[in-house]
């Protein structure tokens, strides 16, 4: 390790998040957890030795807090692990009128990254978005209805999200790499955590909640942290590339062709901000 870094890592408080705190903390980084529940966050914070930050991404004002907070706590913030997601079940609309999915999943750590921008350039940070497998299975993909009120369905609109996490990191590249900042989104596996515990979809509720599909089917939370500490630790520009999409330490293969249109891109992130504004 060449250095110490400060990483903050959302959606720690479980899962792989969790697991990859752990990790970086014991190779000697300054790890920041932040979650939703304040005894979850603050367990595994006392196990890592690290801080707590609590945010509900549910609420827009939770994640303008939790930016100042980081901003005012760390002179430097090398890492931001864009980790927290899930899947949900019928449409929800957040105290700000944003589908839970869309919101969670995309808008709250694009308005998290946005407001930190300034140190993570200063930083010449890395940010890092967990994603799924290709980026996201859907076919189409319309920034003028990201809450998904024409048709919704649950895994499609986690599968939208997290096309968008893909779009996010291209384009933050595009837009930043210049001025240092590094994206990177990827692929942990299939993994066996309380993901999806919260849906009512029956494909993810089973995947949640029964024990041998998830030992036959599923990874453990420790081998899908191994990208995120990974992509944390090593070197952009040198042991990864910024702007790519990752799976097992190597650029993903079959990446959903949508990922890959830059003009979409562009107009998620400028809808992402009007919405935002």
């Amino acid at each position: 390790m060449e250095q110490c870094k400060t990483i903050v890592i959302t959606g720690a408080s479980d899962g792989i998040g969790a697991a990859a705190a752990r990790r970086l903390g014991r190779q000697g980084h300054r790890v920041v957890i932040v979650g939703r529940s304040p005894r979850k966050t603050g367990a595994v914070a006392r196990q890592v030795g690290a801080d707590a930050h609590v945010a509900d991404f549910t609420r827009l004002d939770d994640v303008r807090k939790l930016a100042a907070d980081l901003d005012a706590s760390y002179p430097r913030i090398e890492v931001l692990a864009n980790n927290a997601g899930g899947v949900f079940g019928d449409p929800t609309r957040t105290v700000d009128g944003f589908e839970q999915t869309f919101q969670i999943n995309h808008l709250a750590p694009f308005l998290l990254t946005q407001l930190l921008m300034d140190k993570l350039v200063a930083s010449k940070a890395s940010v890092i978005q967990t994603t799924t497998l290709h980026g996201g299975m859907v076919r189409t993909l319309d920034v003028d209805d990201l809450n998904q009120e024409r048709s919704f369905n649950a895994v499609r609109a986690y599968n939208a999200s997290k096309l968008e996490n893909v779009l996010f990191a291209k384009e933050l590249h595009r837009r930043y790499h210049s001025q240092g900042v590094s994206a990177a989104a990827f692929y942990p596996g299939n993994v066996a955590t309380n993901f999806g515990s919260d849906t009512t979809s029956r494909l993810m509720k089973f995947l949640a909640t029964n024990r041998a599909a998830r030992t036959v089917l599923l990874t453990t939370p420790d081998k899908g942290a191994d990208q995120l500490v990974w992509l944390a630790e090593a070197r952009p520009g040198t042991d990864w590339q910024s702007g790519e999409y990752y799976a097992k330490r190597k650029p993903g293969k079959g990446l959903n062709r949508l990922a890959l249109d830059t003009d979409l891109a562009r107009r998620l992130w400028e809808r992402s901000e009007a919405l935002l504004a």
